[in-house]
């Protein structure tokens, strides 16, 4: 039986009006929060692999109970490809980054940028961006400055924190457009499996080399804000959050979806603002309203 017609159902449904892009961009925000939670207690790299670890635990099961769809052998590989860019490179590049002492406001702005290099290469996935949305990514970039522009601390700054920002904003980027184009579809329950059995495996010679991991036996200091952090990354972030930017990466462009990312500056300073009393401006509140025209000058049909 053909199935044109429940894509058509899927495709005739705004994505844009449904929870799905609420739930990620309040999901996806409390990763820099996460970060200063976790980060004291653990190497990065480490806890990455102790992430993923906890994501395999989890998941494996479920394709085994529930007998999942494998993709084919050329699918597995351009899913591993695409998760090693989407987690390792992303994550691993922004941990460091901030464990470096990159500031929380500044990473974020710089990989804000995101919607723009994306918007930049849509055509090579053949999509089209109209001026309309060029002047949402605009305004959207200029909303996260504003939220960020009181919390950019450039003392102690490094190259090599830099360096890693920027990797993590051109990993994440090419990420998204290689899935988009080489793996838009795939089970998500076997699909995570490959890819955080990809990443780990690539961030495991890393961290050998770099960190002395040992399991976290002796590199990690199991506090109950270490373990909160930790299970919040496995469910929240890795599963919640990444489950639902494949959703919206298969029914919406790509430009649309990292549109989104505009806002998780604003929520997370929101977030910062009710967990630990940071400090909040008018400037700030005029970037988050910016963002949000964005955004919706983006998604709008």
């Amino acid at each position: 039986m053909s199935n044109l017609p429940s894509d058509v159902a899927a495709r005739s449904t705004p994505a844009w009006l449904s929870p799905v892009p609420i739930f990620f961009v309040l999901l996806w925000s409390t990763g820099f929060i996460v970060a200063k939670f976790g980060l004291p207690y653990a190497p990065p790299l480490t806890f990455l692999i102790l992430r993923c670890a906890g994501v395999l635990v989890l998941l494996v099961p479920c394709v085994l109970i529930w007998r999942a769809p494998w993709p084919q052998a050329a699918g597995i590989g351009h899913i591993a490809v695409a998760g090693i860019l989407l987690q390792a490179g992303y994550l691993a590049g922004v941990w460091c980054a901030i464990k470096l002492g990159m500031p929380a406001g500044l990473s974020a702005l710089i990989v804000g940028m995101q919607p723009i290099l994306t918007a930049a290469a849509a055509p090579l996935i053949g999509e089209t961006v109209r001026p309309r949305q060029w002047l949402g990514l605009a305004f959207g970039l200029g909303g996260v400055a504003l939220v960020v522009a009181a919390k950019i601390n450039l003392v102690g700054l490094s190259a090599l924190s830099i360096a890693f920002c920027v990797a993590a904003l051109f990993s994440i980027t090419v990420g998204t457009m290689y899935q988009k184009r080489f793996c838009p579809r795939f089970d998500l329950r076997t699909g995570s499996v490959i890819q955080f059995t990809a990443t780990m495996l690539l961030l495991l010679p890393a961290a050998v080399l770099f960190e002395d991991f040992d399991l976290g036996l002796k590199t990690v200091a199991w506090t109950p804000n270490f373990i909160g952090a930790l299970l919040w990354s496995v469910l929240a972030l890795s599963i919640g959050a990444i489950f639902l930017l494949f959703k919206l990466l298969r029914r919406s462009d790509a430009t649309q979806v990292t549109s989104l990312l505009y806002l998780t500056p604003p929520t997370t300073a929101v977030m910062a603002w009710m967990a630990f009393g940071e400090a909040f401006s008018l400037l700030g509140i005029l970037g988050m309203v910016l963002a949000v025209i964005g955004v919706v000058f983006v998604v709008k049909k």
